[in-house]
């Protein structure tokens, strides 16, 4: 008879060890290299090992990249449980640095044993004996700044999402690893255990991520080519571009984090990822003309530099980092890159890194909470802006949305111990962040109009509502135009369109072109499910007449547009509104119950095409929504002719006949009645 034994339960047992909270590095010494902390060569401790140019032994003969890890074992010698050494002769190098050659011969001390000689080629020895120069394996460029001597890692090494030789993979609630058998294992101060499937790093008592040496992708580690392609595009006006990028697109659309990006920029750091930092200047290269530093000279071939950008991107996207999302989002806010498919894979790519989930909490560095929040709120407004572009169902579902909204202070990039950058606080830097956080308010009530109005089963569901349609399509309005009308009304100053500076980029255009666009997609609808053989005259010409207001409204605003703002950044989904507007008058001028209506809509739209042909030339996407816009006027043409009789002579018809309100309101001009009935039109349900 078997005899029963008692198993403890795992279900009460929670996390077996207090997670540790992430604090910076003891000393933060100016560096070149991306690696994790370095020791100086008078320590003896085996907590502190640097980094080494040359493999292991073990990964020399596996012919695998060696990825060594602070205090630890290198990746793959821990993975197979051997020891990590470095006895055997390194292989001769092809390019050798001369100092480096001459220190060795006159140092004694250097050729003591292999791992002294690996310290040798990342670091220098303390001041008392005589400095080396560091060796590189790689071709390097002309440097962007001097070279520093020592230093310890850069800040992204201490980061979770953007380590360079690492990636990490959000191991989600239904994998088949169970948060509460990975608490059993025994973490280290990084909060990271070992396992069988890889690294496994803890940053909350329930969230958990593993992490992956970037070799141990099987894909072509190219990043070395790329950089060099991209060099040879750009030439010597990296530097340049770099400035012009934050000057003019980061306060608009700040999902770098600036001074970790910088500091590893000027220290001539070549580890970047290719696509981002190709990204960064196809975007900046928008102002090449105008800026004196850049000119004067050739602009550079950046149909070239976009094919080797979305090329390399392809391959960071197989190693999750949130430099791959960083990289998809820049190239996307190019209007010749606006693919749909390259939105869906970055939300995909965006969830394995775990962006969608609230990492207030997390053990990670709080510039990297802070940057994630912001980037996640980035991907959030892709996926909706380009949803709505293309007429396509989102890929986030609010109910596996968990990130807050980010707050003023979420934009502070200062990284300690890092010198704070010279930031310009001033009112363009201030506006573009202002801007940023009232764009995301935006986007999500955009985003409630498309479930609301183009979504599926709303689709649906006005459809079987028959002559209710439009009964049913104001009902559904009601509340979402309350909440726009309560977004316009408490806009901050900064993001009011007077209010610029003359001479100074202006980047709150593409905000209230943003705002035009969901309330046009509002009123878009309604006209839609207008029926003049079973709307209700009076209905109809209010509906109608209202859409008017927005139409007229959206197409004064363009042609108040001044050149600060046309110069300033626009966000991708702006060429996609302004085309939005002229499908709009197209829409009211096709559906126009008579000529007059008809004639005075083909105007509206060719004052439109002209203040668009104008804007162009200042701001050349604008191109993009000119073609639209000849587009929709190639198919007004098959329009049939209106009959003389307008809406409003139909409206006071049906007004005559006893069929109308008859509140006496007929006698009003058009926008006048609407303003004067705009509230309580909003807010009636008509039986």
């Amino acid at each position: 008879m078997a005899t029963a034994m008692a198993v403890p339960s795992l279900a009460p047992r929670p996390s077996p060890r207090p997670i540790s909270p992430w604090s910076p590095p003891r000393q933060h010494v100016e560096a070149k290299e991306n690696r994790p902390a370095v020791k100086q060569p008078q320590q003896s401790s085996p907590q502190a090992r640097s980094r080494r140019e040359r493999p292991c032994d073990g990964c020399r003969r596996r012919k695998s990249k060696c990825v060594l890890q602070e205090g630890r074992r290198c990746v793959l010698c821990e993975f197979h449980k051997q020891e990590c050494t470095f006895v055997e002769n390194a292989q001769p190098r092809k390019r050798k640095a001369d100092d480096a050659s001459k220190a060795d011969r006159t140092n004694p001390m250097k050729k003591s044993s292999p791992s002294s000689q690996q310290r040798a080629v990342v670091t220098t020895p303390t001041p008392a004996a005589p400095p080396t120069k560091p060796i590189s394996v790689e071709p390097q460029p002309t440097p962007l700044a001097s070279q520093p001597s020592m230093r310890k890692p850069f800040a992204v090494d201490e980061s979770l999402s953007l380590q360079r030789h690492r990636h990490c993979k959000y191991l989600g609630q239904t994998t088949a690893l169970d948060a509460r058998l990975i608490a059993l294992g025994s973490f280290n101060d990084q909060n990271e255990t070992e396992s069988q499937l890889g690294t496994l790093r803890q940053v909350n008592r329930t969230e958990y991520f593993s992490t992956h040496a970037d070799s141990d992708v099987s894909v072509p580690d190219d990043e070395a080519r790329a950089l060099a392609e991209i060099d040879q595009v750009i030439g010597s006006h990296g530097p340049a571009l770099i400035d012009i990028y934050f000057r003019n697109v980061h306060p608009s659309y700040p999902i770098i984090q600036k001074q970790a990006f910088l500091d590893r920029h000027q220290h001539g750091d070549r580890k970047f990822n290719p696509p981002l930092l190709a990204a960064m200047y196809m975007l900046a290269m928008a102002w090449w003309d105008q800026d004196p530093a850049v000119s004067s000279h050739p602009k550079p071939d950046i149909a070239r530099l976009e094919f080797i950008a979305m090329s390399s991107l392809t391959v960071a996207m197989q190693r999750p980092k949130m430099s791959a999302v960083q990289a998809g989002l820049l190239l996307l806010q190019r209007a010749e890159s606006g693919t749909w498919t390259l939105t869906v894979q970055l939300v995909a790519l965006a969830q394995d890194i775990g962006l969608h989930l609230d990492c207030s909490d997390w053990s990670i560095p709080q510039w990297e909470r802070k940057l994630r929040k912001r980037l996640a709120w980035a991907l959030y407004m892709q996926d909706k802006w380009s949803a709505l572009m293309r007429g396509r169902p989102s890929h986030i579902n609010a109910s596996d949305w968990n990130v807050p909204t980010p707050t003023e202070e979420d934009f502070d990039e200062t990284i300690h111990p890092l010198p704070t950058p010279n930031e310009e606080l001033d009112s363009q830097a201030a506006r573009g962040r202002m801007v940023y956080m009232q764009m995301i308010s935006l986007t999500s009530i955009m985003a409630e109009v498309c479930d609301t109005f183009y979504s599926e089963s709303a689709k649906s569901e006005l459809a079987r509502a028959g002559q209710y349609a439009t009964q049913l399509a104001l009902a559904r309005a009601k509340p979402v135009q309350i909440k726009l009308k309560d977004w316009f009304a408490k806009l901050p100053e900064d993001c009011k369109m007077d209010n610029f500076t003359t001479g100074q980029l202006a980047s709150q255009g593409y905000l209230h072109l943003a705002y035009f666009a969901t309330e046009i997609s509002i009123h878009r609808r309604i006209v839609q499910s207008l029926d003049p053989a079973t709307t209700n005259p009076y209905m109809l010409y209010i509906c109608r007449s209202a859409a008017k207001t927005r139409l007229i409204s959206a197409l004064d605003f363009v042609n108040r547009l001044k050149p600060e703002h046309l110069d300033a950044f626009w966000y991708f989904a702006s060429a996609s509104n302004f085309a939005l507007i002229a499908t709009f008058g197209a829409l009211l001028m096709a559906t126009s119950p008579g000529q007059e209506e008809a004639h005075f809509y083909a105007c509206r739209l060719n004052e439109f095409r002209w203040t668009l042909t104008v804007s162009s030339k200042k701001a050349a996407w604008i191109q993009g929504a000119l073609e639209n816009l000849h587009a929709t006027i190639q198919m007004l043409r098959a329009l049939p002719e209106k009959p003389l009789t307008d809406s409003k002579q139909a409206y006071q018809m049906s007004n005559g006949n006893g069929n109308g309100n008859g509140n006496g309101a007929e006698s009003m001009d058009v926008d006048d009645r609407w303003s004067s009935h705009s509230e309580h039109t909003n807010s009636m349900t008509i039986v």
